[in-house]
């Protein structure tokens, strides 16, 4: 008879998360360590950490092998969850479960016996003008700067809360700006000369080579601003309804429409797939009725 994995040591939860029996605590840490070993992104094991350990609590559940796919099923037909998010839990439990039988923490895994779920169909959002020019009104100096990143460079907010004064670089076609990505990726991306400009006197308006470097938002997060905060602090401006990630749906949208280029929009917003590229672009009323009226034209023409 195989021994199973016993993880050693105690792991020490987050202030906010709550406790699991100890054999699910040892297992999902054991898991943990194994993301982080393949160089999964941080977020990535954040969420997929998350979508385990409050499986577990939902179903009061001892161990990971004693949950069903009975169990699982009943879960989630009670949930008013989003196929979005259906299809997020799904995945992190197949995962698991499937690291779990490799190290001898589960005899089967319950997750795949759960119907497939399908992809939502993209609704778009993006920030129209009058909320954009709102917000720049209310916005203060740190704000705007913060804002303009999301809509006019199209940056997420962690990517926002992340932007260090070494970022922003000038070449023979003018400025842009080192990201830092999801997973560790970066990418250079253009910019506006007059956000180059306030990028560079800062939000307390010390121009950066007159003895400051370091994030350009500051905080207690590994020496920034953290990014649920800047999302914070930019949904405050904006109507109920509205997020800064609207913004990003904004730029997606404009940046689109400017260049037909969906590629080169990919490229920008540092997606993996073009296909979620689309799930960001809005199309209006009228590039719809254009493209009737060319198959007419075109029909006619024939």
């Amino acid at each position: 008879m195989e021994t199973k994995l016993h993880v050693i040591r105690n792991p020490t939860p987050h202030k906010q998360m709550f406790l699991l029996p100890a054999e699910w605590e040892a297992a999902v840490a054991g898991w943990v360590d194994w993301l982080t070993t393949g160089g999964a992104p941080r977020t990535t094991i954040r969420t997929r950490r998350g979508h385990v350990r409050a499986t577990a609590r939902r179903l009061h559940s001892l161990a990971p092998d004693d949950v069903t796919t009975t169990q699982l099923v009943y879960l989630f037909g009670r949930q008013q969850w989003s196929n979005e998010h259906r299809r997020g839990l799904r995945t992190s439990l197949v995962a698991f479960y499937t690291w779990a039988i490799a190290n001898n923490l589960a005899a089967f895994n319950p997750a795949n016996g759960l119907p497939g779920v399908p992809e939502s169909k993209p609704h778009p959002r993006p920030a129209p003008d009058r909320i954009w020019k709102q917000l720049l009104l209310a916005a203060n100096a740190r704000e705007r700067i913060m804002a303009r990143l999301a809509c006019e460079v199209g940056l997420r907010r962690a990517e926002v809360a992340r932007v260090h004064t070494r970022d922003l670089i000038e070449d023979f076609d003018g400025w842009s700006l080192i990201v830092n990505g999801k997973g560790s990726k970066q990418r250079v991306i253009p910019i506006p000369d007059d956000l180059a400009v306030e990028i560079q006197r800062g939000p307390g308006g010390h121009t950066i080579g007159r003895g400051r470097d370091g994030y350009l938002f500051p905080g207690n997060d590994n020496g920034h601003l953290s990014p649920a905060w800047v999302g914070t602090l930019i949904g405050d401006l904006m109507p109920d309804g509205w997020s800064m990630h609207k913004l990003r749906h904004r730029f997606a949208t404009r940046a689109y429409a400017g260049s037909r280029n969906l590629r080169a929009v990919q490229e920008a917003l540092g997606h993996a797939s073009v296909a979620t590229t689309e799930r960001y672009t809005a199309v209006s009323g009228n590039e719809v009725r254009a493209a009737v009226l060319a198959a007419q034209n075109g029909n006619s023409a024939a």
